[in-house]
């Protein structure tokens, strides 16, 4: 028989389908005279294989063991070698993302199958993208018309990596409820850095409420990565940027009310001041982001201000009611994404974003870097900062 699986865990597994779909696929690419193992197992088993051979104390999705290349391919030539699946998590990350189980699980099975083959998404862009148009041509091939929700969930997991930029406002907000000199969002940022942070972010108020003048000086002379700070278009904020010189600054909308930055800045119809602004902080060499929502109108019309970045608003994404309308706040992204993209912009995300929600936006590879704070100081509150920032990362890592 072609295809082995070799079921070593509890959960229910359509097990003949998946058989089927694996000896059609070994016919598709022409190898119907070689043979695979598909060895279904839980978290702790795959957790057992990756600790013992790759050093990865953790459960993963998939591990495969070729010998179709290498120095076993002359033991037993018609053996491609053994493909690992955790149902455990495959089972997880498929109501995680909204997609049926058992396309997941074909999904994963493709994907070990290929590194059994030689396909690899780690050595390169040109590796990955060929990798992602042959597991695509196969979804499609025997799924047909069903493979839609699951080949869009593949170009969005395309292999390229992604940052994490760590806002520390809310150390600063805990300090100021009683207004003393602890905790330091300046200590947190050291410690967001050392989890492994490509950037710090911070917001100074025109009410000042949580971070104040001191900190933005002083995170400007400690940061080791890059310094990101959030601001109103007004001239106070521009003059101070000016003199400070953060590595990025990011132009959001603000209102004294708002409890947090309740959307993206309006672009359109205000594109001569925006651009005003971004000329005056350019002038002195800084890169400019502007914070906007998911519009592609507002993305064209910040495309006149001389940016350089934009950064999409994910709260209402975040926000969202249900699988469906989660889905469609998600698509919107991609598409924002996308054009923002084309239209020559490097392109980050953030507001809202958390543990439980950041996998799927996560997948969309369009977007170069997360802004994230809230969710990061909250875990940190009990886990320390640094493992919170590389908790936070590692989800990050895992999306794509």
């Amino acid at each position: 028989m072609p295809i082995e699986i070799i079921n070593q865990q509890k959960r229910n597994v359509p097990i003949k389908w998946l058989r089927e779909k694996l000896e059609e696929a070994l016919g598709i690419i022409n190898l119907e005279d070689k043979e695979a193992n598909f060895i279904l197992v839980d978290d702790e088993l795959i957790t057992f294989y990756n600790t013992e051979y790759l050093d990865r104390p953790y459960p993963t999705n998939v591990i495969s063991f070729s010998q179709y290349e290498g120095p076993f391919i002359e033991i037993q030539p018609s053996l491609l070698g053994d493909v690992i699946i955790s149902v455990d998590t495959a089972y997880r990350e498929a109501e995680e993302y909204g997609l049926p189980q058992k396309h997941y699980l074909l999904m994963l099975a493709i994907h070990g199958l290929l590194h059994l083959l030689g396909h690899e998404h780690e050595g390169g862009p040109y590796g990955a993208c060929l990798m992602l148009k042959k597991e695509i041509d196969l979804i499609q091939k025997l799924l047909g018309r069903k493979a839609q929700k699951i080949t869009s969930f593949l170009r969005r997991r395309e292999y390229m990596p992604a940052k994490l930029a760590v806002n520390v406002d809310h150390v600063a907000t805990v300090r100021e409820a009683r207004k003393v000199n602890y905790p330091d969002p300046v200590h947190a940022a050291v410690l967001a850095e050392l989890g492994g942070a490509h950037g710090i972010v911070v917001h100074l108020r025109e009410d000042r409420r949580h971070i104040q003048d001191r900190d933005v000086r002083l995170l400007r002379e400690i940061v080791k990565t890059k310094l990101i700070l959030e601001m109103a278009a007004t001239e106070e904020m521009i003059s101070f940027a000016r003199e400070v010189k953060p590595d990025q600054v990011t132009l959001v909308p603000e209102r004294r009310q708002e409890i947090t930055t309740e959307g993206g800045l309006k672009v359109k119809g205000r594109i001569a001041k925006v651009r005003k602004a971004v000329e005056d902080l350019k002038e002195v060499g800084l890169k400019v982001s502007i914070f906007i929502d998911p519009e592609v109108e507002q993305i064209k019309a910040a495309a006149k201000t001389g940016a350089d970045i934009v950064e999409l608003h994910t709260g209402h994404y975040a926000e969202a009611n249900g699988l469906e309308e989660m889905d469609l706040e998600l698509s919107r992204l991609e598409e924002a994404a996308r054009v923002a993209r084309e239209l020559g912009f490097e392109v980050h995300a953030g507001h809202g974003l958390h543990y439980q929600n950041i996998s799927p936006v996560a997948a969309i590879p369009y977007i170069e870097e997360f802004s994230i704070g809230h969710a990061i100081v909250a875990r940190a509150i009990m886990v320390g900062m640094k493992e919170a920032v590389e908790e936070m990362l590692f989800l990050i890592e895992k999306a794509r």
